[in-house]
């Protein structure tokens, strides 16, 4: 149980960096007191919020291996620009996050396949 609770919280980091890394390079100094611009922070919680109250609950598998895609139109686009900019630069930044992203994408489409 702790596990899959481990893995909610370990997907939630590896969003917030992913926004960071975004928001860092496309809009930075826009808001020099925030880690991140108001756009971007919108965007976090928006994802925060999905993970928590995803329907699969601790079974979630990860957002980009989902048969339920549960993002709003605009917030859908937002979070795919983020993961196209962040995602090959997660494994020199934060290669544990990634490697930990793929394995669980792996489970994810394993399970949905059964």
């Amino acid at each position: 149980m702790e596990n899959k609770h481990y893995f909610l919280l370990r997907e939630q980091k590896t969003v917030q960096v992913m926004i960071d890394m975004y928001c860092g390079h496309h809009h930075k100094g826009k808001e020099q007191s925030q880690k991140r611009c108001n756009d971007c922070q919108k965007l976090y919680e928006y994802a925060l919020n999905k993970i928590e109250k995803c329907v699969f609950g601790l079974d979630k598998p990860v957002c980009s291996s989902c048969t339920r895609h549960c993002y709003q139109t605009d917030q859908r686009e937002q979070i795919r620009k983020v993961m196209r900019y962040a995602g090959p630069r997660m494994l020199y930044r934060h290669p544990i996050l990634a490697g930990y992203y793929f394995i669980n994408k792996h489970k994810s489409r394993r399970n949905r396949a059964k």
